[in-house]
């Protein structure tokens, strides 16, 4: 099964919503799919992060997107090493989100076949 990484590295919406797009592309295609989250990246899977991020047109919003993502199997990981940069704790993140650094997003990256950057 072909993997697809993607760094998710801003909550601007113009960055925020093309990760998962293009997730739901994967996932429908049977890719394996991984999401990590870093900087301000990571608010959009803090608890109640997703909802005040929108985009006007997009087909659904953030919080949909995540439980479509979710419920077809992508994985999303946040970068432990920013919660000091930007204040945040395991405790801040949605249900589901596992915990990874710099070498889990680099061993990722080897292994991806796609790898797509926010």
């Amino acid at each position: 099964m072909a993997k697809m990484l993607i760094f998710c590295g801003s909550d601007d919406p113009q960055k925020a919503f093309p990760p998962f797009m293009l997730g739901s592309g994967a996932l429908a295609v049977e890719m394996e799919l991984t999401l990590f989250f870093t900087m301000s990246g990571l608010n959009i899977i803090k608890k109640g992060g997703a909802e005040k991020i929108k985009l006007s047109g997009a087909p659904k919003s953030l919080p949909e997107f995540i439980k479509v993502l979710q419920d077809g199997g992508a994985k999303f990981i946040a970068c432990s090493a920013a919660f000091p940069i930007v204040g945040v704790t395991k405790d801040d993140f949605i249900e589901g989100v596992e915990f990874g650094g710099v070498a889990t997003f680099v061993s990722d990256a080897e292994e991806a076949d796609v790898v797509l950057t926010f």
